[in-house]
């Protein structure tokens, strides 16, 4: 892994680009800073909408202990941080992070992940869920049944039709390789569902060739809930999927971009959706002649068909990128910007046609890992952002991090 970071960071250095699309008019937001609700050794923000607002989660560590907290945005500022989960010997990692989000109904559902193996980085992906705003939470359960020692998470949350709880993650319980099986080896992408009762009601493979390591997406689109992942075939092409759950079946992948981005290790680097009925914006990274990029595409049928890949970055980029919808049909697209050394969380508003209005600068971040993935969420007409930077006046923030979080209105 080292080595690959080395190779993004040196194509995003050596990059040079002149985007070549106009930009909307007069169209620019302004992230003001807002006193995070995050405590001292604070990282791994993650952002989710729902009925109430705005919804923001994170770890905090004291010595071996992880915590997962949450708050969510109200007209006064952020509701007084809340556990949901605590515990010792968790799977701690910069892209595959514990996370809590609010349902249609009111429930707040948690997902973090216990080590079943040191050696092997392997552990399980586990749910639990709160029907009084916190207070009490019901016991840890897994989606998956296998019983491996394996690699269980990247996991994505989201309300299924008609009520009750679905989500996908990688799943390794096929990854050993075995001399008489050609289909072992592999990382597979599952499904699993529950009821308004919490009884599982599914629990299937999507995919069975996915990359080790990069983040999933799940959005609900009119046509039925929509999941994107980082595809890889066999000979080691991993770019951006998508499957549909249709009348109860995930149908076969297809790809959102062909950019054949051909490389021998997991970039971990997933992709990530915003939907509104049938109009949904994916936005990626990949590779292209040495250089790394960010990009979106617009889909007006949920999913099926993709416009053209956008570029969104201006001079490189480390992707770690964030979508979110708006109300012309455009989107709010943020990434993290790496040139001349340097590395920023930047954000743009892109449209359908490929217009593109300046880049606006949200923070300096870290271009190594502590920094994470920084997140973007919307409520109405407000934009939250979130994101790991130094506690540190010395900015070092491979050190001691801290959840930072700030406002933008939209025009």
């Amino acid at each position: 892994m080292p080595r690959l970071l080395q190779i993004l960071g040196a194509a995003a250095l050596i990059a040079t680009f002149a985007c070549g699309r106009s930009a909307p008019a007069e169209w620019t937001i302004v992230p003001q800073p807002v006193e995070s609700p995050a405590g001292a050794n604070s990282s791994e923000p993650q952002l989710s909408t729902s009925s109430k607002g705005v919804l923001l989660s994170w770890i905090e560590r004291v010595g071996t202990t992880t915590t997962l907290k949450f708050s969510e945005r109200t007209a006064s500022g952020w509701t007084t941080p809340t556990v949901a989960a605590s515990g010792r010997g968790w799977f701690l990692s910069y892209a595959d992070v514990p996370s809590v989000q609010r349902m249609g109904n009111g429930t707040l559902v948690a997902q973090f992940l216990p080590t079943t193996n040191d050696l092997t980085e392997a552990y399980d992906l586990h749910v639990s869920y709160s029907r009084d705003e916190g207070k009490t939470w019901a016991a840890p359960f897994m989606p998956h049944h296998d019983g491996t020692q394996t690699q269980h998470g990247f996991a994505s949350l989201f309300d299924m039709p008609g009520g009750g709880l679905g989500l996908v993650w990688l799943d390794g319980r096929n990854s050993e390789f075995k001399d008489n099986d050609p289909e072992s080896g592999t990382m597979t992408l599952r499904f699993a569902s529950y009821d308004t009762n919490w009884k599982q009601t599914a629990d299937v493979e999507v995919d069975h060739r996915v990359c080790e390591c990069c983040q999933t997406t799940a959005v609900a689109t009119t046509d039925g809930v929509l999941t994107a992942f980082r595809d890889r075939d066999a000979q080691e092409v991993r770019d951006i999927g998508v499957s549909r759950l249709e009348n109860g079946k995930w149908t076969p992948t297809t790809l959102v971009s062909k950019d054949n981005w051909m490389i021998d290790g997991c970039p971990v680097n997933g992709p990530v959706m915003s939907a509104r009925g049938r109009d949904v914006a994916a936005a990626w990274f990949t590779v292209k002649d040495d250089q790394g990029l960010a990009n979106v595409a617009f889909s007006g049928d949920a999913g099926r068909t993709w416009g053209a890949p956008i570029r969104v970055d201006d001079a490189g980029s480390l992707g770690r990128v964030d979508v979110e919808l708006l109300d012309d049909g455009s989107a709010l697209v943020s990434w993290v910007e790496y040139a001349e050394g340097a590395s920023d969380f930047k954000v743009r508003r892109v449209d359908k046609a490929g217009a593109r209005s300046p880049a606006l600068a949200v923070s300096p971040v870290s271009g190594g890992r502590a920094s994470g993935f920084p997140k973007m969420a919307r409520s109405g007409n407000d934009v939250i952002f979130a994101w790991s930077g130094s506690a540190t006046p010395e900015g070092n923030a491979e050190g001691s991090l801290q959840v930072f979080t700030a406002v933008a209105t939209l025009p």
